[in-house]
C-alpha cells in the first residue's frame, strides 16, 4: 500500500478505535485484479472477540463510506493481531520488554538488515535488542518492520522459541 494511502488510513482509522476503547495495531492493504483486502489489526486491554471485530467492522466501514479514502474496491477485514503481532508504536514496543523481537531495518547496516534478539529497552528515540550476548541499539526510523517472535511449549514445560 502507498505510504500516503496507509498514513491517510490511520489517521482516519485511528481516532475511531481509541473512542471506541481499542488499539490499532497495524493496518494493511493488498490490491490485485482492480480491488484489494484492508486488514486493521486490533486489541485492548481483555482481549479481543469476534464480538468486537464486528463492531468494529460495522464502525470503520461507515467512516470510510464517508470519507472515501481507497480509490478502489475493497473488502474489510478486521480481526487480532496474532502471536507474531507487528509492533509499530514506541508504546507498543514499551509494552514487549523482554519479549523475543525480530526486527528488519530500511537499509542495511553492517550488511545486516534483519535481527532476532530480546528486547531489552524501548525509549523515545529506539530500542535495544540483546542479539547473540550483544546490545544491538536501533532508532525506530530505521526499522522497517518488527513482530513478536511467538514462543510455544515444549515437553519440558520451559518453552521454546522459533
Amino acid at each position: 500500500m502507498a505510504a500516503v494511502l496507509r498514513e491517510r488510513l490511520v489517521e482516519l482509522v485511528e481516532p475511531l478505535l481509541a473512542n471506541l476503547g481499542y488499539e490499532l495495531v497495524d493496518l494493511e492493504f493488498a490490491s490485485g485484479g482492480g480491488s484489494g483486502t484492508l486488514g486493521i489489526f486490533i486489541d485492548r486491554s481483555g482481549g479481543v472477540g469476534i464480538e468486537d471485530c464486528e463492531r468494529v467492522s460495522r464502525e470503520v466501514s461507515a467512516l470510510l463510506d464517508v470519507h472515501d479514502p481507497v480509490p478502489m474496491g475493497y473488502r474489510l477485514e478486521v480481526s487480532t493481531p496474532g502471536l507474531d503481532r507487528v509492533l509499530r508504536t514506541a508504546a507498543h514496543y514499551t509494552r514487549f520488554l523482554g519479549a523475543r523481537v525480530a526486527v528488519e531495518l530500511s537499509a542495511a547496516r553492517e550488511g545486516r538488515r534483519r535481527y532476532t534478539g530480546k528486547l531489552e529497552r524501548a525509549g523515545q528515540e529506539g530500542i535495544d535488542l540483546e542479539v547473540d550476548g550483544i546490545t544491538v541499539a536501533l532508532n525506530y526510523a530505521e526499522i522497517f518492520r518488527a513482530r513478536l517472535v511467538p514462543e510455544w511449549p515444549d515437553n519440558s514445560g520451559k518453552g521454546r522459541r522459533r
